[in-house]
């Protein structure tokens, strides 16, 4: 039982690891081209309408966040689309603190996507060795009662059984030590994405306040 377990954790963590490591690249990827869209447009109506290209850019989102919260403080007619469109004319923004507040509120929600299944790794990376050790104990436990059930008491009747025992302590380690590896590797991946998402939320702000100003 403990080592399916155990087998359980490890491979429910790979599954887990490959994935991660696939969506953060494409995540990179993803936000990289964004960042250089974003600083080549001359119209956030324009990138805005591209946002749906880069689907896992927490970037783009927060950009589109900012977005249609700008839109709803500008004094525009309605353009007649799904699409808000903004007007150009600058000392129409109302607020600036409500574009700023837009964009800490999707920079949490993408932060909470990047987290998404974080836990299970930690708690791979926690709990595994004790049930590995668990299993150790049982073990012992085991050969020492039957070497106390046998004819024979000598090191060599109970070897056998201590040596299985401990595998399961061995088995728990390498369910363990990948997911800790990957668990502080994505954690600092993740952070790393944040200082881009407050670098760009910074940026966007600097360009809101520079193209409309503040009535």
């Amino acid at each position: 039982m403990v080592f399916l377990i155990l087998l359980f954790f490890s491979l429910f963590s790979w599954s887990i690891i490959f994935q991660k490591v696939r969506f953060y690249k494409a995540v990179g990827q993803q936000s990289q081209a964004f960042y250089d869209r974003f600083r080549r447009t001359s119209s956030l109506s324009e990138l805005y309408s591209k946002c749906e290209r880069f689907p896992q850019s927490p970037l783009a989102g927060i950009f589109k966040g900012g977005y249609e919260e700008l839109s709803q403080q500008m004094e525009s007619p309605s353009s007649g689309d799904d699409s808000p469109q903004l007007s150009l004319n600058p000392g129409k923004l109302k607020s600036l603190n409500s574009v700023e507040r837009a964009l800490q509120k999707t920079a949490h929600t993408e932060m909470t996507a990047l987290e998404a299944s974080l836990p299970w790794l930690a708690t791979t990376g926690a709990v595994s060795p004790f049930i590995g050790l668990f299993g150790t104990v049982i073990g012992i436990i085991n050969a020492f009662q039957g070497l106390g059930e046998g004819s024979v008491t000598t090191i060599q009747a109970v070897a056998p059984g201590i040596s299985e025992a401990l595998v399961a302590t061995a088995a728990g380690l390498f369910a363990a030590i990948p997911a800790v590896i990957a668990y502080n590797h994505f954690l600092n991946r993740i952070k790393l994405f944040g200082v881009e998402m407050d670098d760009f939320s910074a940026e966007f702000l600097n360009t809101v306040e520079r193209s409309f100003g503040v009535s």
